[in-house]
């Protein structure tokens, strides 16, 4: 692993989002390893203590004000990262001028800087908060779902979670992006017979049998699925992601398994979304490994206008749909109406390439200091 470096920063209250953008890039976090950034973040927020209730909930930090201000707003973003490329060592970060390139740039350490630098700003007496706030930084978001800290959080903690409305500061290229697709992992299994390669008419191959499964995905592949969620157009997904099976090369496999993923609309449910997926393969054993709800956009939410009313100011953009699962399912499952916002393109996620334009950040920035301030 690559050595962080907590230990390098000197803190200071108003850092910018640029700044705090390059330093959590420089803090190696991959899920699963996120100790290091959530002591920095940690540390950075207690300076603020006088104003902040600052908490620490394993790798989870969480930040509130209580100002008596009658609306509450959420900020959260996950700190953690996919694992770090082999090919581009894309760690520590690059200041390329106009833009900053490295893993996490964009998902999603960009947002949490902007958030933080957001809330440095509450010390700033030329500034009032028009809600209260709570920030949650948290763990494990790029792995399976029962590991997220902010499910975890929500299961131990739902009071952390309260608000009126919640942001997400996923990658949207500072578009407001409400809803997201649910997200569905599952194995389908093919059975054989083991048997010597070299008598092979004794056995059943079970390799051969994923002729169908293959089918059944090209079939669905063939047309793009595209479905109107209030006025949103939703694209899906069914996609087999992983294959395994055999043990020897002289040995006819009697197993075999393709991971599939399956991104559906916020349309259905988890119920519903399972229910397609045992249709669509039925005589197919079909194991789930992984689970999580689509939201939907809510658009003619009061909290979700009132937020795009002011990003349109800056962008001049209407609301899009966000593709990708987020954990504004975990909000909407909460009753708090919320959407992602923040910096980077969503398609340099996870992308050796991975980098965010400066500019998107401050944009992002000045949005959110609009909404949230008063001058």
């Amino acid at each position: 692993m690559p050595k962080n470096n907590t230990g390098a920063v000197c803190y200071t209250r108003l850092m910018t989002p640029i700044e705090l953008t390059r330093t959590l890039c420089d803090i190696e976090s991959v899920s699963g390893n996120e100790d290091d950034i959530a002591t920095w973040v940690f540390r950075y927020l207690q300076q603020y203590s006088s104003v902040f209730q600052v908490e620490r909930v394993n790798n989870c930090i969480i930040a509130r004000t209580d100002f008596n201000l009658g609306h509450r707003v959420v900020l959260a973003g996950h700190l953690d990262t996919v694992p770090i490329s082999t090919q581009t060592a894309n760690f520590p970060s690059v200041d390329k001028g106009t833009s900053i390139w490295g893993r996490g740039a964009v998902d999603m350490k960009a947002g949490d800087a902007v958030f933080l630098a957001l809330l440095s700003r509450v010390m700033d007496n030329t500034l009032a908060l028009k809600y209260d706030l709570t920030a949650i930084f948290y763990d494990n978001e790029e792995v399976a779902a029962d590991l997220n800290g902010l499910g975890i959080l929500a299961a131990q903690r739902p009071d952390l979670l309260e608000g009126d409305f919640a942001i997400l500061g996923e990658p949207t290229n500072a578009l407001v992006e409400a809803g997201c697709n649910g997200s569905l992992r599952f194995d389908v299994v093919a059975r054989g017979k083991a048997a010597h390669s070299a008598r092979s008419w004794v056995g059943k191959n079970a390799i051969h049998k994923l002729q169908q499964v293959l089918a059944i995905l090209n079939e669905w592949n063939d047309e793009l699925h595209i479905v109107d969620v209030e006025g949103l157009k939703y694209i899906e997904g069914l996609n087999a992601t992983k294959i395994g099976g055999g043990i020897a090369t002289n040995v006819i496999p009697d197993e075999v398994k393709v991971h599939i993923n399956y991104r559906f609309a916020p349309d259905k449910s988890l119920e519903t979304a399972i229910a397609n997926v045992l249709q669509w393969f039925e005589g197919f054993e079909v194991e789930i490994i992984d689970k999580s709800p689509a939201a939907r956009p809510g658009t003619s939410l009061k909290e979700v206008q009132a937020f795009s009313s002011v990003a349109q100011k800056f962008n001049n953009k209407p609301i899009a749909p966000k593709y990708g699962w987020t954990d504004v399912a975990r909000f909407s499952a909460l009753g708090v109406p919320a959407l992602n916002f923040g910096p980077g393109d969503a398609l340099l996620a996870h992308h050796d390439e991975e980098e965010v334009e400066k500019s998107n950040i401050e944009l992002c920035y000045n949005v959110l200091e609009e909404y949230l301030f008063s001058k």
